[in-house]
């Protein structure tokens, strides 16, 4: 599971679960993913029997979160967390291994750092999730590389 902030795109965490997912299951997931973040008061959930179970909507109830439902069968009405799917599919997951749910965490957990703190995301103007402008001025002769997400990604900072 990822818990997305779509108005500034920031990642709130990542849930991982081995085995089936039943509505405790979900639950856990959900609070594990937003622990320590605060509650949202909507959050939009795609159409999958999984958050039909009871324990779920009595999870939202109990929160007082307002649950927002997408298109059936449009990727679309998600645009930004279809488009956080892909690119962690692309930048992390096709790139390494894991050996259990706590490695598959841990991983994810650094890329959410590197996500909202160093990515650039286009659509942001070059602005990371966490920063509030993109006016940044960097000296070309004086930077170093840093290593992110246990050395998959190399960055130039300035020095």
């Amino acid at each position: 599971m990822v818990v997305m902030d779509q108005y500034t795109r920031r990642i709130i965490g990542f849930a991982v679960h081995a085995g089936n997912v039943d509505g405790p299951a979900l639950c856990r997931m959900f609070n594990d993913a937003t622990s320590g973040q605060g509650w949202p008061e909507r959050i939009s959930s795609d159409n999958d029997p999984l958050f039909q179970y009871h324990r779920w909507k009595a999870n939202l109830r109990v929160l007082e979160i307002d649950e927002i439902k997408s298109l059936p069968h449009v990727p679309m009405s998600h645009p930004f967390v279809e488009r956080l799917i892909g690119s962690v599919r692309r930048e992390l997951l096709d790139h390494t291994f894991f050996w259990t749910a706590t490695d598959l965490e841990n991983k994810l957990r650094d890329y959410q750092g590197y996500y909202n703190q160093y990515r650039t995301h286009s659509g942001r103007g070059g602005d990371t999730p966490v920063e509030t402008t993109g006016s940044k001025v960097v000296d070309i002769n004086q930077y170093r590389w840093e290593k992110h997400c246990r050395r998959l990604f190399e960055l130039p900072v300035a020095a």
